[in-house]
């Protein structure tokens, strides 16, 4: 039961992250306080963990910070590990979207991977203990590690969509295997997160502009269109 109503709130979580309500109507009252009540959950821990250190903060830590009892935590995750597994499911939300302004033709592919660098690392951004506390939860977990490769695989088909819309306007080099550009941008995003967080002496959003500009440098048909 815990198990099936996990996979209901999975699917609303990201209609309410991507901040649509209309898309909401329609559905149980039920469906939508669980699918809240998750994502609070997750906004709760996530700061915990960005203040104070994965291992420094216990479930009831979160449960007291998202105003819920300790049992609730429960029906949603298994550990406090797994909060971070939310994580995943609101970067494909930021994925979906770069699609959707690829496939519009209302942006440029430039425009909408620059975008997307951004977006995802957001999360990560607000401090180098949160992010050394999400590359730690996904790799002492085979149940985590799981969810999150399970994930970034959709990711990046998601991905080399929008190289497929750069590629076919001319804005990326058409000899690059769209799916071998997609792992190359999680591999940058990803390794940029990890030494920044050694570092921390700077914004991330610096690391990751500088990232950009090399990965976007490496598969451009005419890489010198938006050199700064």
């Amino acid at each position: 039961m815990v198990k099936s109503r996990k996979k209901r709130t999975d699917e609303l979580i990201e209609t309410l992250a991507a901040g649509t309500p209309p898309a909401l109507q329609g559905m149980g009252r039920r469906q939508r306080r669980a699918a809240e009540t998750r994502l609070r959950l997750f906004r709760a821990a996530l700061q915990l963990f960005a203040d104070r250190g994965l291992p420094n903060v216990t479930v009831e830590d979160i449960t007291e910070a998202a105003d819920v009892g300790k049992g609730t935590f429960f029906n949603y995750f298994d550990t406090k590990d797994h909060v971070l597994g939310v994580l995943a499911e609101l970067q494909i939300v930021r994925i979906r979207e770069a699609v959707d302004w690829a496939t519009s033709g209302k942006h440029s592919v430039y425009a909408t991977l620059h975008h997307l660098f951004l977006r995802l690392a957001q999360e990560p951004g607000k401090s180098p203990y949160l992010a050394r506390a999400v590359i730690a939860s996904f790799l002492a977990s085979d149940v985590v590690r799981a969810l999150i490769e399970e994930r970034m695989s959709e990711a990046r088909a998601l991905v080399a969509e929008v190289i497929a819309q750069g590629q076919k306007r001319g804005e990326i080099d058409v000899r690059l295997k769209r799916d071998s550009v997609a792992l190359q941008l999680q591999q940058a995003i990803l390794g940029t997160v990890l030494v920044w967080s050694l570092h921390g002496e700077s914004k991330l959003t610096v690391w990751i502009e500088n990232s950009f500009r090399h990965f976007w440098r490496a598969i451009a048909a005419n890489p010198g269109a938006h050199a700064s």
